[in-house]
């Protein structure tokens, strides 16, 4: 019998990764509903698994919490370039831009978690914020490249218009103003007469 490597790394099990996702999601909604009081045993029950694979895999609160974040950036990347390579450029950028709406109510559902995270989130938004920064530059490149749009601003005050948006709303209804706000954004940058 041929012995194991152990400089390789394990592959994840797909059962462990299946926790491990079903433990990030149910830990979106219940930090989003409760804030830093949501239950690590409630988390683990609602997921289906035990306290202890919650703990193996996340061996703190804060770990989970940072990788419920950090799991909503992996998505938006990922939407990122799935948009890039199927999507025109504009339509790409748009609905980018809508799912930055998505990612800023996760953000805000969370707030309490993520401010009760022991060291601050400096750091977590300090990458999480260059990491948007590359994703948009990327798409606004892409449609600026097109024709289709002219921006004659940083790339990044687009997201600062949809943050402002969530930011200074005292209604509930923030999220749909920023939805509305997102094609005001593509219409103002809209070259010639394309709608």
């Amino acid at each position: 019998m041929a012995a194991r490597n152990e400089s390789l790394p394990r592959k994840t099990r797909a059962d462990a990764e299946r926790n491990r996702v079903r433990l990030l999601e149910t830990a979106k909604i219940a930090f989003a509903e409760k804030g830093a009081s949501a239950s690590l045993d409630e988390i683990a029950k609602t997921a289906g698994v035990g306290i202890g694979t919650l703990y193996r895999h996340f061996p703190t609160r804060d770990a989970l919490v940072e990788a419920v974040y950090r799991n909503e950036l992996a998505q938006l990347a990922e939407a990122a370039r799935h948009l890039a390579a199927t999507r025109p450029p504009v339509e790409a950028l748009r609905e980018w831009l809508l799912l930055f709406v998505d990612h800023m109510a996760t953000k805000h559902g969370m707030a309490e978690a993520l401010n009760s995270i022991v060291g601050g989130t400096a750091t977590l938004y300090e990458t999480s914020g260059a990491q948007a920064k590359q994703l948009l530059s990327m798409l606004v490149d892409r449609a600026v490249a097109s024709g289709d749009i002219r921006l004659d601003m940083d790339p990044l005050d687009l997201l600062r218009a949809l943050a402002g948006v969530a930011n200074i709303s005292a209604d509930k209804n923030w999220k749909e103003s920023a939805r509305r706000l997102v094609d005001i954004l593509i219409s103002g940058m809209r070259t010639g007469n394309k709608t």
